[in-house]
């Protein structure tokens, strides 16, 4: 791998080497490099029509990690794939996920992904993923992830998405299933410019009795890009969901925020906030009397917000 690939991989994955214990990294459509451990197994799908892997998590696992990023030097190519993750009971691990793509020329690179959990009981899962855009070429950057999660009886799965920049084009979905007492926290954060649009569709499906859902979606959006937020918690018997949308909207920018609740149960307890608005000049003008620019004071409030 070169520079622009472990650039990439450390602007997604924070990596700068190979990865320690079970990794899979994906480069331009093919397997670059892949290790296991005695309790996490990583295999190449079989079916000819469904590219990606299967990662199994034998139950009783804790303390360990999987790395599996894809990174995309080569432009006009486009991929959609399948990775499947099957965790057994009482586990706790942390799954890092991701795409980068560095495009230089004038024809579209593109990366689709789903994801489909199946989270034991009692199990804990932290994953994080991160999607990033670069590259001097017109061509688009492009990234559509799909996210399904079926958590059992009390499993729990903390999300954490973050498109950081250099995205033409985004279309996220995520569906997650809550047995009784699962319990799903979700942090998304997005920064759009240029010309970007990005769409999210969220949906939280509490379906078991004492599951829990959160939902915290952060997002910017500059100049004259466009977002549009679709966010909905189902409860279907006893349980407690929260969405909390905020937004930052500056230039001539679009943003929507279409949250929904559903209860199917008079023990469901939804909330949903959802608050849209600039910058505060106040806060611009503190900063600026500590020494800094208007455009470092603006730069210092959008990644406070996004952290």
């Amino acid at each position: 791998m070169n520079h622009t690939d472990w650039k990439l991989l450390k602007e997604i994955a924070e990596l700068e080497k190979t990865p320690q214990g079970a990794y899979n990294i994906r480069r331009n459509g093919q397997l670059d490099s892949r290790a296991s451990t005695a309790n996490i197994e990583i295999t190449t799908k079989t079916e000819p029509d469904k590219p990606g892997i299967d990662i199994r998590i034998k139950s009783g696992t804790r303390n360990e990690s999987v790395h599996i990023p894809v990174i995309i030097t080569q432009t006009g190519m486009s991929e959609m794939v399948y990775n499947d993750f099957f965790i057994g009971e009482d586990c706790d691990v942390d799954i890092v996920a991701g795409c980068g793509i560095h495009n230089t020329g004038c024809e579209t690179s593109q990366h689709d992904g789903e994801h489909t959990f199946y989270v034991g009981k009692n199990s804990k899962v932290r994953y994080v993923e991160r999607h990033y855009g670069e590259g001097p070429g017109t061509g688009k950057r492009v990234m559509n992830p799909r996210t399904v999660v079926y958590l059992e009886e009390g499993a729990s799965i903390h999300m954490e998405t973050t498109q950081i920049r250099g995205v033409d084009s985004t279309k996220r979905e995520t569906k997650v299933v809550a047995a009784r007492g699962a319990e799903v926290v979700i942090t998304e954060k997005l920064l759009t410019h240029g010309d970007q649009t990005a769409e999210s569709d969220m949906e939280i499906i509490l379906d078991g009795a004492d599951a829990n859902g959160r939902v915290i979606s952060r997002s910017v959006a500059q100049d004259g890009s466009r977002q549009v937020f679709y966010p909905r918690m189902t409860g279907n018997a006893k349980c407690f969901g929260h969405v909390q949308c905020d937004s930052i909207i500056m230039g001539q920018a679009k943003i929507s925020s279409i949250p929904a609740i559903v209860a199917n149960s008079v023990d469901a307890q939804l909330i949903h906030e959802a608050a849209i608005g600039r910058i505060a000049g106040d806060q611009i003008l503190k900063l600026m009397t500590l020494g800094l620019t208007e455009q470092e004071a603006e730069e210092k409030i959008l990644d406070g917000f996004l952290q």
